[in-house]
């Protein structure tokens, strides 16, 4: 029997604390999907097919991982795809109110789902995307944060 899970999240963009949680998830999973949300109310800097690009490309190499983009009710997706169990990803103790409110919601609209909490390794557990985002703004570096290619996609839409 193959195991497979869902990672979930905007990506908006892929920090290197996302991709410490996609190689660590590996560990326990045949198949990853990592399913970036289109998060409209969010107001994304990256469009959906840019966020699904830019993650393929920075997953590339990693094997059992597969990208998608998707739009709607994360149940319904994994739903489709007959995964059984959601990962997200916790980076403090602000994030888990939120995050536990959505666990709960999505076992309420599909019990046999199930959501696990993953945090990063501690030299990315204070990374957010909006600091980084900030941080290009003003000029700064975030190579620590991210790949050079996505710090390249930040530098092309932020400083115009």
């Amino acid at each position: 029997m193959t195991r497979k899970a869902i990672y979930a999240g905007s990506f908006d963009p892929v920090t290197y604390g996302h991709l410490d949680v996609i190689s660590r998830a590996l560990r326990f999973f045949d198949e990853l999907t990592v399913a970036v949300a289109a998060s409209q109310d969010k107001n994304p800097l990256f469009s959906l097919p840019e966020r699904v690009d830019m993650l393929s490309r920075v997953t590339g190499g990693m094997e059992g991982v597969r990208v998608e983009g998707f739009e709607g009710l994360l149940t319904g997706f994994a739903a489709k795809r007959e995964v059984k169990l959601i990962i997200r990803g916790l980076r403090a103790l602000t994030d888990f109110e939120y995050e536990f409110q959505m666990a709960l919601t999505n076992r309420k609209l599909d019990d046999s789902v199930e959501t696990v909490f993953m945090m990063p390794s501690e030299a990315f557990s204070y990374v957010s995307s909006s600091m980084i985002k900030e941080i290009v703004k003003l000029g700064g570096s975030v190579r620590a944060f991210v790949p050079l290619e996505i710090e390249e996609e930040l530098k092309r839409k932020l400083r115009k």
